[in-house]
């Protein structure tokens, strides 16, 4: 992997004005993790002159794909003004205004996918999730007519996905309209259609906690306490467990910017270990050579690679919480960097979980009894970094932050040696981008609704509850 950067960079430093080259090789300097010189690319495909909706529309993928979300905004908008019209581009559209804060033109759009196209499933789930449904405002009967249309049965993995897609939008109706029974109903079959195209791998899943456990300890590499330019700070922790709004409440800092869920620092660590990713055989095998990883250099191509982020800003956030596992590498190639662990009750972060379409990602989510072995790993993975790296993490609990949210935003502050600013306290008026499946959601003000929303499903969670309180999952953290 390390080898195949210098071909890449030195086609980057002589490209011909050839379109279709450059967004491949920009493609594959994103995998690389050679993000400066991607986006020097993307920078030149910008002065290509009358560039056909195609050309518009790939731009705009790659600078989704590199977390710029303004840019890809101003892109996608091109595109179809140059007559890009496919349902996907349509959907990027509307994605990247919900991401903004527009949400009436996102649902504007969302609204002619689904008139043209009544059975895009993409469209259906995005348009649910941007507002509380109400009586007399809601998409039921046109939701129930695409359900009536598409078999329960079917050995066509696209046409089942579609299917689970409206049974997710029929659940979030009846959730929101409080028609508990029906809602369960059809998330169970949601998630049971998710299961069978995503089995969970428990071994694998186990394997790669008992790795970290058991990884050799190497102390963080001797030299500057703060390298120069901005500093990342880590947020990590469960996913749902509100690590969108910690991000939020940060990023409304005047120092903070927020780099949204990126995934730098695994790119940049599969290249210094000179691993290609491949799942959890990848990350197993690096932590198998961890012992030979340069640390150092792991620290400087990930702040080489991610300070632009900063916007010019003396901080930005990391904010990926499957980063959880990378905390022995972060703290020994990033000493300086402030790491925060979001801790939510168990049972509110597996319901979040369960009642969330990740899509064909996340396969723990769609199965209580996997979920509640995921959780398990987790707890053991943060617990083990507690223990064997005093200190290295900061526990910010939800529910201290929704219910006592100035003294536990001092004090995260103080963690990052930042001073308190009022504007932490008003993340609602925080207009910058944020590209997570609690977009929306995020954009209100500091609330206490996400507090128990699983006990209106308690009969049917009992068996998560159970799986929770196991001997092997009776880990516990400050809330």
């Amino acid at each position: 992997m390390r080898a195949s950067s210098h071909p890449l960079l030195a086609a980057a430093s002589r490209l011909p004005r050839n379109a279709p080259l450059i967004v491949s090789l920009t493609q594959r300097l994103v995998a690389n993790g050679e993000i400066l010189a991607a986006r020097a690319c993307l920078d030149l495909l910008e002065e290509a002159p009358a560039p056909p909706a195609d050309l518009l529309a790939a731009q705009a993928h790659l600078r989704f794909m590199i977390g710029d979300l303004a840019k890809a905004l101003e892109r996608i908008q091109l595109a179809l003004h140059a007559g890009a019209d496919s349902p996907g581009e349509h959907h990027m559209h509307a994605l990247l205004l919900q991401f903004s804060g527009r949400i009436d033109e996102a649902e504007a759009v969302l609204e002619r996918c689904l008139a043209r196209w009544p059975q895009f499933g993409d469209a259906v789930t995005v348009l649910v999730n941007l507002r509380k449904q109400r009586p007399g405002a809601n998409r039921l009967d046109r939701i129930d007519k695409q359900l009536r249309q598409i078999p329960h049965e079917t050995t066509d993995t696209d046409r089942g996905f579609v299917r689970a897609e409206f049974e997710y939008a029929r659940f979030k109706t009846l959730d929101d309209l409080g028609q508990n029974g029906e809602a369960w109903e059809a998330l169970s079959r949601c998630n049971a259609i998710m299961r069978s195209l995503n089995p969970y791998d428990a071994a694998a899943e186990e394997a790669v906690t008992a790795a970290l456990l058991n990884m050799p300890a190497t102390p963080a590499p001797p030299g500057p306490a703060r390298p120069p330019g901005p500093v990342p700070i880590f947020v990590v922790g469960m996913p749902r467990s509100g690590t969108t709004l910690l991000e939020r409440i940060l990023s409304s800092h005047s120092l903070v910017a927020s780099a949204g869920e990126i995934i730098d620092f695994w790119r940049q660590l599969h290249w210094v270990a000179d691993v290609a990713p491949a799942q959890s055989a990848g990350l197993l095998e690096i932590i198998r050579r961890s012992g030979n990883v340069d640390y150092r250099e792991l620290g400087q191509r990930y702040l080489k690679q991610t300070q632009w982020r900063a916007q010019g800003r003396a901080y930005y956030i990391d904010k990926l919480p499957a980063n959880i596992q990378m905390l022995s590498f972060i703290r020994r190639a990033l000493p300086h960097a402030p790491i925060l662990h979001m801790v939510r009750d168990p049972m509110d972060t597996c319901f979040s979980n369960y009642k969330a379409l990740f899509g064909n990602i996340s396969s723990y989510s769609y199965d209580l009894t996997a979920l509640a072995h995921y959780h398990a790993q987790y707890m053991r993975q943060a617990q083990h970094w507690h223990s064997t790296m005093p200190g290295a993490m900061l526990d910010v609990g939800y529910e201290a932050l929704v219910q006592g949210t100035e003294a536990t935003v001092s004090r995260v502050l103080a963690h990052c040696g930042l001073a308190v600013e009022e504007g932490c306290f008003r993340p609602e008026r925080n207009a910058a981008p944020v590209a997570t499946p609690s977009s929306a959601q995020v954009r209100e003000s500091i609330h206490v609704r996400g507090l128990g929303q699983w006990r209106r499903y308690a009969q049917q969670l009992e068996p998560l509850r159970l799986a929770l309180e196991a001997p092997q999952a009776a880990l516990a953290f400050p809330m």
